[in-house]
């Protein structure tokens, strides 16, 4: 049994829109200590897998960008991943980042850079095309992430939770606010929806502040319908956290919503994350707590 763990490789393969985060994925996966390799043409996967158990646990944690960059080799992607199955010391996930159009233009215009698939174009012609020609890939995705709303430090933040060695054994769940007025979180794994709460907007006093603040807090919890489904959300989520890493899941996100993302879900996410952290490797995020209107 040690040695097949000593042997084990864990091979991360980055891919998604160009422009979504991958150079920012793959510098923070090299700084857990990850072997790095950017714009790897697929058909040199299997070589590669076949170097890896030769490196007899050398090489235990490598992540590969593999990507549009080099399209004349890209639709061998699928073939190459097939070999991967056949490799039993070898366990791989596919870490796709993406974001929303209108995002993926403004960075390129920021940057001033020219889309690879649309050189003398516009930057959205290049980005559609690359959106159709990646949905197969999406769909086989372990995980997506969406970084439209996040800064690289938060991008940065995310891989790290989800890929530290040191807790890579244990399941990686945020609990996410949200506020369905900016729309549902696209990489969340489960929703619950918490408009129903008595909502502090409505106090003078509580409006200008976050569920993070003390009394917002207070107000949020004292009733009896937040009582009553906080214990039969924790009764939920306990039983179905260990089901999920039984089925080889390695992180979770757990979206809270009310109606701007301010004071109930973010209310609810700190109680969770508080609940939660003893027993479980947890973060609490809070996607729109900032936003005016």
């Amino acid at each position: 049994m040690a040695a097949e763990q000593e042997n084990h490789i864990e091979l991360i393969v980055i891919t998604g829109m160009s422009g979504a985060g991958k150079s920012v994925a793959v510098q923070s996966l090299e700084d857990l200590g990850f072997f790095c390799i950017d714009n790897l043409p697929p058909v040199l996967l299997p070589k590669l897998t076949d170097l890896l158990e030769q490196s007899r646990g050398k090489l235990s944690r490598v992540a590969l960008v593999i990507d549009l960059r080099g399209r004349e080799f890209f639709s061998s992607l699928f073939e190459s991943l097939d070999t991967l199955e056949k490799h039993h010391g070898i366990h791989y996930q596919i870490l796709f980042l993406d974001a929303e159009d209108q995002v993926l233009v403004r960075r390129y215009k920021e940057t001033r850079r020219r889309h690879p698939l649309s050189p003398d174009g516009t930057p959205l012609d290049g980005i559609q095309a690359e959106r159709k020609l990646l949905e197969g890939i999406k769909g086989k995705a372990h995980q997506i992430i969406n970084t439209s709303d996040w800064k690289p430090s938060q991008l940065k933040e995310r891989i790290v939770t989800r890929f530290n060695q040191a807790e890579s054994n244990r399941l990686a769940i945020t609990f996410l606010s949200f506020g369905f007025k900016y729309g549902v979180p696209i990489d969340a794994d489960l929703i619950f929806d918490v408009r129903f709460l008595p909502n502090p907007h409505y106090v003078d006093s509580l409006k200008p502040f976050t569920g993070q603040h003390p009394d917002v807090y207070e107000y949020v919890m004292k009733w009896g319908e937040t009582k009553q489904f906080l214990e039969q959300l924790k009764g939920m989520l306990t039983f179905l956290f260990p089901h999920y890493q039984r089925e080889g899941k390695t992180s979770l996100v757990v979206g809270i919503g009310c109606t701007g993302g301010k004071h109930r879900s973010v209310a609810i996410v700190e109680t969770l994350n508080q609940v939660f952290r003893e027993k479980e490797q947890t973060r609490a995020a809070h996607r729109d707590m900032e936003k005016n209107g």
